[in-house]
């Protein structure tokens, strides 16, 4: 049909965004995934690997559309023409996209600082106000795989019966399974039953461990704040206000429950109900929208998270932001004590401003000098009812509140494909890399001069 082979670049519109994003990985630095290759390295059935550049490029592609599935992405580079311009034609199987995204985990998620030091570069990053936001992720499992520490006591020792059962049947065999085995093998080779139980057990014994360290660290904690508090009534010689706290109990609460599947994991509460997985917590520059800083966290609660995120933006910008905007998970006093001295001014919520208006009305920043008795939460729902406190927090949910829309409803990525919160994170970071990579194409300025 034709004279000439084709060339697959023809196929695509000028300006596509397979195109900018063949050139983003191009600019990228993928030493850590080459270093990992020998120059005589095979991949499955003793074939040569496919190169890192093609395959990272296409993954990029795939979380860009939202399609991060290795079977869709199989399915894709036969199918779709941009996928085929991006891989050259080549059509790496399921498996080998998905051993390349687990094998390079950590190389991947150094990416998102990568391509934000491009966004930077083209001035889309300001840092005059960042929003902070956290959202619930599915994880690779099930809820159904939730243990509490009971029932994996249980489990083990229903598990131990069946090891002791089986390796009782092993020694009574012995001699008949050198004949049945023949002589290419030993004939004391572990039953396969024997071995998955044997794994099985580990790995509850395992779960139990890290549920009786987690009881124990928060158990020394409370013991820390009672043993303050008793300190701090004998100097003062007066008794704190408030019920006496019980002594800590070292042992994991009833209602404790660990995931076999994806132990780092947690239950998590969302508007559609609960589901297994992790908090993912993002910072987006107000002007642009640029993601600046990505992270996740098992613990359900974003109160804790508001420094470290704020320090996260430091390190991945190498500066301040003048301001951030925060809802109410993210205020507590020892929050507001921890900016103190910081060139970041603050605009957490203090209260569900919905419920406030429905129970008292709209509220009217009161006239004249800050009294000086004001608590700090006093002093910043304070500032948050000025007039420009008011415009400056009405940035907050139409920054970072359209981004997870858009990550999740309009890419479709509503669930992590990598286990462990390690592996979790890495996926994180490369969703939130494609969107930085995204609005730096929407943007149309193009990519910086190599440097």
């Amino acid at each position: 049909m034709y004279l000439m082979p084709p060339a697959l670049e023809e196929w695509l519109p000028e300006g596509h965004l397979a195109y900018f994003v063949r050139d983003v990985a191009a600019r990228l630095d993928l030493s850590a995934i080459h270093e990992s290759y020998t120059r005589d390295a095979r991949g499955p059935g003793g074939a040569a690997p496919f190169h890192p550049l093609m395959m990272t490029q296409v993954l990029l592609y795939a979380y860009c559309v939202g399609c991060p599935s290795s079977r869709v992405i199989e399915k894709r580079l036969s199918e779709d023409v941009a996928f085929r311009v991006l891989a050259a034609n080549q059509t790496p199987d399921f498996r080998t996209i998905a051993l390349f995204r687990k094998r390079h985990f950590a190389a991947l998620t150094g990416l998102f600082t990568q391509v934000l030091s491009l966004c930077k570069r083209q001035g889309l990053v300001k840092l005059g106000a960042v929003a902070l936001d956290g959202t619930k992720v599915k994880a690779n499992a099930a809820l159904e795989r939730n243990r509490t520490h009971e029932k994996l006591m249980k489990e083990k020792e229903e598990l131990d019966a069946l090891v002791a059962g089986l390796l009782r049947e092993a020694d009574a065999v012995d001699e008949a399974e050198d004949r049945i085995y023949g002589p290419d093998k030993r004939g004391d080779e572990l039953p396969p039953e024997l071995s998955n139980a044997r794994k099985r057990r580990e790995k509850i014994e395992e779960l139990m461990r890290d549920m009786e360290r987690e009881a124990a660290e928060a158990a020394a904690e409370k013991q820390a704040g009672i043993d303050a508090r008793t300190k701090e009534e004998e100097e003062t010689g007066r008794k704190k206000r408030g019920r006496k706290p019980t002594p800590p109990d070292d042992t994991p609460a009833p209602g404790t429950k660990r995931n076999l599947t994806d132990p780092d994991s947690r239950i998590m509460k969302t508007r559609k109900g609960y589901i297994q997985g992790y908090n993912a917590q993002a910072v987006a520059d107000v002007d642009s929208g640029i993601i600046v800083a990505a992270d996740i966290t098992s613990e359900a609660n974003d109160v804790k998270q508001l420094i470290a995120m704020l320090e996260q933006v430091k390190q991945e910008t190498g500066q301040e932001p003048a301001k951030i905007l925060a809802d109410a998970g993210y205020y507590s006093d020892e929050n507001l004590d921890a900016m103190t001295g910081k060139n970041t001014q603050p605009y957490i919520a203090v209260a569900n401003d919905f419920k406030d208006k429905q129970r008292h009305g709209p509220r009217i920043a009161p006239r004249g000098r800050i009294p000086a008795n004001l608590t700090p939460r006093q002093r910043m729902e304070r500032k948050l009812l000025t007039k420009k406190g008011r415009q400056t927090y009405r940035n907050r949910g139409s920054t970072i509140e359209p981004i997870f829309g858009h990550i999740k409803e309009e890419r479709s990525l509503r669930e992590f494909l990598l286990r462990g919160i390690d592996k979790a994170r890495a996926e994180w970071k490369l969703i939130c890399a494609t969107h930085n990579i995204l609005k730096l194409w929407r943007s149309a300025k193009g990519l910086p001069e190599p440097v």
